[in-house]
């Protein structure tokens, strides 16, 4: 054994290179510092392994209609091939052995849009008769791919798109390619299953702004399931920094995700056909904070109805199809600094669950449904139950929609955090007893009609704090509001409740969920009797604010050179 396997390692390494060169039409070649092979045990390694792509061959089969649209460029420390069946390969043309292990591989591929010859009988035949004349059959129990750094960058689009992982694991369980194989249903790409895991992946967005930290990505293709453990995006700086950093407006965005699980994915037409289908997606314990401050203008041409949620899932490249995404324990707060009271103002969503049902932009099922559906429950403040169905036209050009929404008892108060900061009004008093509401819309507006309940309604107006000095209550205003604008209940007593019509036109810098909240605060407005007080343009107003500011700021500086 010890003499056949000294001829036979330059032979091997010579027959090895050969086999990679002509087989991928000259497009690759192999090197390896060393092999070992034992024919005792049946077992084969190669050290310091490289496969290396010419650029020039991969040009020249592009031009001739041949190339693969991957490519790939691959290191490893060492493959391993443990208990090969050597009588077996050689007598029978069966190769049959227990493992094939590639330790650190680090694997680059790049994805290329190329052209294609029309079919022919080489293209359509299957991976089984391209081997059948040299092989009968292919058997490897297992597989495992160990701690491989993987850069995929895509050329397909408009832009070069880089995604990169570091530690990832793949495990591959009975893999069996023969004349049945390939027809048999429990088998996935040849395999009874291709288990995948990564650990601690970390990485700094592009423009460093943003980290993004996830503990575990593990899946199956047996169990149909994909499982993300503590995905994290954290913002590099807190929040007015963080605006501040920027020279118009930007949304900062802290994002924790406790468990993403997508369930019943259908991995064959993901590999086939690059497109993403799950039965069920369950999102639990996540925390979204969004924060934005209106000290900076909106930038120019900035149009927010391209991220409409029906929209954005428009745009992507992929097609996606997710019968049911399910929501537990989310919550979501929002919070604005306004530069008028120098506040933040915030909120808050509380322990929302539900579920959005027919998430897609794939055409076939757009044909048969064309409508996504959202059903969610949720805690105002963490106080009011709170419940909203939105319906989404996935195909409707004008980002067309409709919700509705009902809630029970709360204490206005409680919005003084929001109402103080952004809209320069305390609320002294007030209680709602239910409000039902609903509306459609599009990019452009929203209408609809709002029923409240309410009673013992008092407000304070402020004045703004531009000049640092604090808000102030402004008295004889406040006086004129509670006694001669507001009306304090509703019903009053002895009259039939009021019921208003609402209506709201969206300007480019307000997203979906401005539209929705900012239409009902419209009908809010109507129904206690200051909807008659025509609104301030907010871009008008922002531009007002923006030059005071300018100009206490001038005054300081002045005051400093003086001094």
């Amino acid at each position: 054994a010890l003499i056949l396997s000294a001829k036979w390692k330059p032979l091997l390494t010579e027959k090895i290179k050969k086999v990679v060169y002509n087989g991928s039409h000259h497009l690759y070649s192999i090197n390896f510092d060393k092999i070992n092979l034992n024919l005792v045990t049946g077992s084969f390694a190669l050290y310091n392994v490289t496969l290396t792509p010419d650029t020039a061959v991969y040009d020249s089969l592009k031009v001739a209609k041949l190339a693969p649209s991957s490519v790939f460029e691959i290191k490893l420390e060492k493959l391993q091939l443990t208990r090969i069946s050597i009588l077996k390969a050689y007598f029978n043309k069966e190769v049959d052995l227990t493992e094939i292990v590639l330790q650190n591989p680090s694997i680059k591929m790049t994805q290329n849009k190329v052209p294609k010859k029309p079919d022919t009988v080489e293209n359509d035949s299957t991976l089984y008769q391209k081997i059948s004349k040299t092989l009968n059959s292919i058997h490897i129990n297992k597989l495992a791919v160990i701690d491989a750094d993987f850069d995929y960058i895509d050329n397909t689009g408009s832009k070069k798109a880089i995604s990169s992982l570091k530690h990832l694991d793949i495990h591959v369980a009975d893999f069996l390619l023969d004349s049945l194989s390939g027809k048999d249903s429990t088998r996935f790409f040849y395999t009874k299953d291709i288990g995948f895991q990564l650990l601690d992946y970390k990485s700094l967005t592009k423009d460093k702004m943003y980290t993004m930290k996830i503990d575990s990505i593990f899946g199956s293709t047996k169990s149909k399931q994909v499982t993300i453990r503590n995905f994290k995006m954290t913002p590099m700086f807190k929040d007015l920094t963080f605006a501040r950093k920027y020279k118009v407006q930007r949304d900062r965005y802290d994002l924790s995700f406790g468990k993403i699980r997508f369930e019943d994915v259908d991995f064959r037409i993901i590999g086939e056909e690059q497109h993403v289908y799950a039965k069920a997606v369950r999102l639990e314990n996540a925390n979204v904070d969004v924060f934005m401050s209106r000290e900076s203008a909106a930038p120019p041409g900035l149009d927010k109805a391209k991220n409409f949620p029906h929209l954005a899932l428009r745009r992507l490249r992929i097609p996606i199809d997710l019968d049911t995404i399910k929501i537990k324990k989310l919550n979501v707060k929002y919070s604005e600094y306004n530069p008028a009271s120098k506040k933040i103002g915030s909120v808050s969503f509380k322990n929302s669950s539900g579920s959005i049902l027919n998430v897609t932009n794939d055409s076939l099922q757009l044909v048969k449904n064309h409508h996504a559906l959202a059903n969610l429950n949720t805690l105002l403040l963490g106080k009011s139950s709170l419940n909203l169905k939105i319906d989404f036209n996935l195909t409707a050009k004008d980002g067309a929609f409709s919700y509705s929404g009902s809630m029970g008892k709360f204490n206005m108060q409680g919005l003084n955090s929001l109402s103080v900061a952004l809209g320069l009004v305390k609320i002294e008093t007030g209680e709602i007893d239910k409000i039902n509401f609903k509306a459609s819309g599009n990019t452009s507006l929203a209408s609809g009609s709002l029923d409240m309940r309410y009673h013992n309604l008092k407000l304070e107006l402020l004045s703004d704090n531009i000049d640092g000095k604090g808000t102030k209550k402004k008295g004889f205003l406040s006086f004129l509001a509670n006694n001669v604008l507001i009306n304090d209940k509703n019903p009053k007593l002895g009259e039939a409740p009021r019921i208003v019509t609402m209506s709201n036109a969206r300007i480019p810098s307000a997203s979906f969920f401005n539209l929705m909240w900012k239409t009902i605060f419209v009908g809010i407005k109507d129904i206690v009797g200051v909807g008659i007080v025509p609104e301030k343009n907010p871009v008008e107003q922002q531009k007002v604010t923006a030059k005071k500011i300018k100009k206490q700021k001038r005054e300081v500086r002045a005051s400093k050179n003086k001094n």
